[in-house]
């Protein structure tokens, strides 16, 4: 299996860095073949004959794809460059980078979402994917015991994750969840007292009934208000969190 194209154009060469060529080659060639997460990139000396480079530049290649999650590089025998795929995870530990630089907080993260998740609820709607019509939104919705907290925290992170993947709008989606990903690895665990966890449960049922139901609108306003009341029981339980400055990951 090569990687194409087989060799670097000269002018190519000139404009950009040969390593981020290379790099963007291989993701093309990923792209273009339909290649699933574990799969074996060739071996290095396929690819430096293919690309027609040294051993230095196509590993700073395969770093770069490393460092963004797009592969992972195995040591030893039967090892070398395996493909990850994308993930919200990779997207948001890369985006901390920027936030940290920027000054960004807490605070200003949660707010991106209370703009976002309510987009993305009414993006499912107007969409009606087929996980919405077989109504499987509507079940993660469910929780049969707001008691057992571990249940109670897996099918309410469950829900917002299908509300977001439901969008059918893969920027939103992606930006949705790397940024919940970033929140949750700072806030782990901020459940609501048992006795209101019923109200948060019945908020959800309500955003997949007018999800289901394509009331665009209405899920939009419901996720809102949901969004809204969250982040006003974070910000009261954690007022010190939230103005700390997002650190890279």
């Amino acid at each position: 299996m090569s990687v194409e194209p087989q060799r670097l154009d000269a002018s190519v060469r000139r404009r950009d860095k040969t390593s981020e060529v290379i790099a963007r080659a291989i993701v093309r060639h990923v792209q273009s073949q339909g290649l699933e997460r574990g799969t074996r990139l060739p071996p290095e000396a396929d690819m430096i004959a293919d690309f027609g480079v040294g051993r230095g530049t196509l590993r700073e290649a395969l770093r770069i794809l490393e460092v963004n999650g797009f592969i992972t590089l195995k040591p030893g025998p039967g090892g070398g460059p395996t493909v990850e795929g994308l993930h919200g995870e990779s997207f948001g530990r890369m985006a901390t980078l920027f936030f940290q630089m920027g000054g960004t907080t807490y605070r200003e993260l949660v707010e991106a979402r209370l703009i976002m998740e309510p987009v993305a609820a009414r993006l499912a709607a107007e969409h009606r994917s087929e996980a919405v019509s077989a109504g499987r939104l509507q079940g993660a919705a469910t929780v049969k015991d707001v008691s057992d907290e571990h249940d109670y925290l897996l099918h309410t992170s469950d829900f917002h994750t299908a509300v977001i993947r439901a969008s059918g709008n893969g920027i939103v989606s992606l930006f949705c969840q790397s940024l919940a990903d970033v929140y949750h690895e700072r806030v782990r665990g901020v459940l609501f007292p048992v006795d209101r966890r019923g109200d948060i449960v019945a908020a959800h049922e309500a955003i997949a009934r007018a999800i289901h139901t394509g009331n665009g609108s209405r899920a939009e306003k419901l996720m809102r208000q949901h969004m809204e009341e969250f982040a006003a029981f974070v910000f009261e339980r954690h007022p010190g969190i939230m103005e700390e400055v997002v650190e890279w990951r």
